[in-house]
């Protein structure tokens, strides 16, 4: 794993955590999360997760462990298929997050299949 890797999956390990949004279900969660970070760039991954907590923030209580990672599975299946449609600005991201925004938000000017996809 390069050093860009890792800082990436520290970055989204952050939004898991700061959310506890693993949940009861931290092996199973963590192993669905590898998965999605093996097919997605990560990235696109803290953007799904923001936007997934931005839309479920409403709901009581709000999906923690599978069920919040299936939800943000669908968010980025959308994507992949139908093309982006973001909701956050990088500000909002920020507020969410506490991260940086312009790692996310920078490599959007890519085209969409090399933001989505892993090598």
């Amino acid at each position: 794993m390069t050093l860009e890797e890792k800082i990436s999956y520290q970055r989204v390990k952050h939004i898991v955590s700061s959310y506890q949004l693993d949940g009861t279900e931290a092996d199973a969660f963590a192993s669905c999360l590898d998965e999605l970070m093996d097919v997605y760039a990560a990235p696109i991954i803290e953007l799904a997760l923001a936007e997934t907590l931005a839309a479920l923030w409403l709901r009581v209580p709000m999906p923690r462990g599978i069920e919040f990672l299936s939800c943000v599975d669908d968010r980025l299946q959308a994507w992949a298929m139908d093309g982006m449609t973001r909701t956050l600005t990088p500000e909002e991201f920020h507020h969410i997050t506490g991260l940086d925004p312009v790692p996310v938000f920078q490599s959007l000017d890519f085209p969409p299949p090399t933001i989505l996809r892993r090598h």
